[in-house]
């Protein structure tokens, strides 16, 4: 089986954990060993967020009196790439010692003309208090949103198109290599015209790339893991229970948050809806449960 697995960047970095080298090796860590089983039976591509990496980087790149101005979002994206990327490359080669594993940098391109660059809904970096939120907005010209008991800035995020990089991937999967690419959705480029890429300020939604990937590489599963039990029904209600199956057409029926399972819940029914796979939402310290249809939320095409 082909499995596509998008590993969710607050569960890299949990909210309100410290930013440091050590604590998110650690997740990563853990996350590859939950993964370790379907490693050892299954071809599988790896894909990542970055909300939290990217965010922190840009704050720090924002405060830095070296800089004339602060580096842009894809170069960030850029650089969590390669960061979380080789933490996971570490990883998994650790658990899975005779298959080799790469960090592929990617691109995504994205159109220029995508409403999402005049409305920011992508949460990227820490959370914050309502008055730190509101002052560092004013201070660096960021737009903040509430997110849950917190707030958290927002940037632009549009729908991806196209991997640019998507026949090195097949390639590099056809020969057995375990790949991690498309992190953070991929860096977001558009076309200049000419046919040349060029770098926007943007964050790529992990979730809707990792359908793409999913789809493009004819996975038979796509995992998107994260750190809730599943999809939620009547979230933050009385009434709230977990769905355990559904079809897509059901979970379209209901609403789920814009900035945390809502693009969950489209990558999801997309990718059940362009094939013959399933996907699945839960826990990432219970990949291979979902896997199995065991734990978090199953989604199919039809019942």
């Amino acid at each position: 089986m082909k499995v596509a697995v998008a590993l969710g960047g607050n569960a890299l970095l949990q909210r309100g954990e410290r930013p440091d080298s050590d604590i998110q090796e650690s997740h990563i860590a853990s996350a590859v060993d939950a993964l370790a089983p379907m490693l050892r039976r299954h071809d599988v591509v790896v894909t990542h967020g970055n909300g939290p990496q990217i965010g922190l980087l840009a704050l720090e790149s924002a405060s830095d009196p070296a800089l004339s101005r602060p580096y842009p979002f894809d170069v960030l994206g850029a650089q969590t790439q390669g960061m979380i990327g080789y933490w996971l490359v570490q990883a998994l080669q650790r658990a899975a010692p005779g298959r080799p594993a790469v960090c592929l940098i990617c691109r995504t391109l994205v159109r220029a003309d995508d409403p999402a660059f005049t409305s920011p809904a992508k949460f990227v970096g820490p959370v914050y208090d309502k008055a730190t939120a509101v002052r560092l907005a004013a201070d660096h010209g960021w737009d903040v949103r509430e997110d849950g008991q917190s707030w958290r800035r927002v940037v632009p995020s549009p729908a991806p198109a196209e991997l640019v990089e998507l026949d090195t991937i097949r390639l590099l999967m056809g020969h057995g290599v375990t790949v991690v690419c498309v992190g953070g959705g991929g860096i977001p480029v558009v076309d200049d015209g000419s046919g040349r890429l060029r770098g926007v300020e943007a964050v790529v939604d992990k979730d809707l790339a990792a359908a793409v990937l999913a789809q493009a590489v004819g996975a038979d599963a796509l995992l998107l893991l994260t750190d809730v039990d599943a999809v939620i029904d009547g979230y933050g209600t009385p009434h709230a229970r977990p769905i355990r199956r559904a079809t897509a057409a059901e979970l379209r029926a209901r609403s789920f948050p814009a900035g945390s399972m809502g693009p969950k819940v489209e990558a999801a029914c997309r990718f059940v809806e362009a094939t013959d796979g399933i996907a699945a939402i839960g826990r990432l310290d219970h990949a291979s449960a979902l896997l199995d249809g065991t734990a978090g939320t199953t989604i199919v095409r039809a019942a």
